[in-house]
């Protein structure tokens, strides 16, 4: 298996709390990420070596943390527009997360058009989760009809944050979103819960591509915000192994604690090993000598 590839795309200038990236160059850095990442020069040559025409694509997003960091909508409605602009059909997009109440918290107008663009949740009257459960290793869950029935393909993007059990919270830990009973998961740094309920087969037949939202990364005491702790960093991740755009997450993760002088998250008994248990299942790679991480500023 050859090496994974990466692509970190960061917003060029300065970048601050007060100043994060605007939709039109959020935009440009999805084209920038989707070229690179695909090595085709033309949009809509990069989208359909990714996707198939026709296809309903799901965007898991992650809305937990507010409108503080949360994935915001300049990120998801910008990723929609350019999907939409390049080859899919924007009544074949929906952008979605748990609960409606989490959409509207993080600063998202729900739509349920069938004609336009969908952003709803889980707890959608008509939607909810099956009544069948998926058990699969050690994960016995009721998944999301929005990943099951809505989506011939999925998208994670999900912000980036520390979290004090798993170690970090990414691509990866964003499906936990799409279960009905993620508070089972969480023993044992979420390990191997995290690979496990990624390997089963309503997220891993149909995840196509992994964006981290790091426009501003809580790098200690997360999930939750804590501004102390919250760096604007104005980067997109973008990888079509999920496993080594967490460990690239992980790696941004680390240096910025190290900037602050804080301890490694090994060092605090929180190192994120299901990205391991994800290599050793075959998902993608967890050492970064098997990841090629490819990166560029965009104006």
């Amino acid at each position: 298996m050859g090496r994974s590839r990466v692509v970190v795309v960061r917003a060029s200038g300065s970048v601050s709390r007060t100043d994060i990236p605007g939709r039109d160059l959020v935009a440009r850095m999805f084209g920038r990420g989707f070229a690179l990442l695909t090595g085709e020069r033309a949009p809509k040559d990069a989208l359909m070596s990714v996707f198939r025409p026709g296809e309903k694509v799901a965007v898991k997003i992650n809305t937990i943390g507010g409108k503080a960091i949360s994935t915001r909508p300049d990120v998801s409605l910008a990723l929609a527009g350019w999907l939409a602009g390049n080859g899919l059909r924007e009544e074949d997009i929906v952008i979605w997360d748990r609960t409606n109440r989490e959409l509207r918290a993080a600063g998202y107008r729900l739509a349920e058009s069938r004609e336009r663009l969908k952003i709803f949740g889980t707890d959608t009257d008509g939607v909810g989760y099956e009544t069948e459960l998926v058990s699969h290793l050690n994960v016995g869950s009721r998944f999301s009809k929005i990943q099951t029935r809505l989506a011939d393909a999925s998208i994670s993007l999900a912000i980036l944050k520390d979290h004090g059990m798993a170690g970090i919270t990414a691509g990866m830990k964003n499906y936990f979103g799409a279960i009905h009973n993620p508070n089972k998961y969480h023993d044992d740094r979420c390990d191997p819960y995290v690979a496990e309920v990624f390997d089963a087969p309503p997220v891993r037949d149909r995840h196509r591509l992994s964006i981290l939202d790091c426009l501003v990364v809580q790098y200690h005491r997360g999930p939750s915000y804590h501004p102390r702790w919250a760096e604007p960093c104005g980067i997109l991740i973008f990888s079509r192994d999920p496993v080594a755009a967490d460990r690239t997450g992980w790696d941004l993760v680390e240096r910025l604690r190290a900037a602050r002088g804080l301890p490694t998250l090994e060092e605090e008994g929180r190192r994120p090993v299901y990205l391991f248990t994800a290599e050793q299942m075959g998902l993608g790679r967890a050492g970064t000598g098997g990841i090629e991480v490819i990166e560029e500023d965009v104006q």
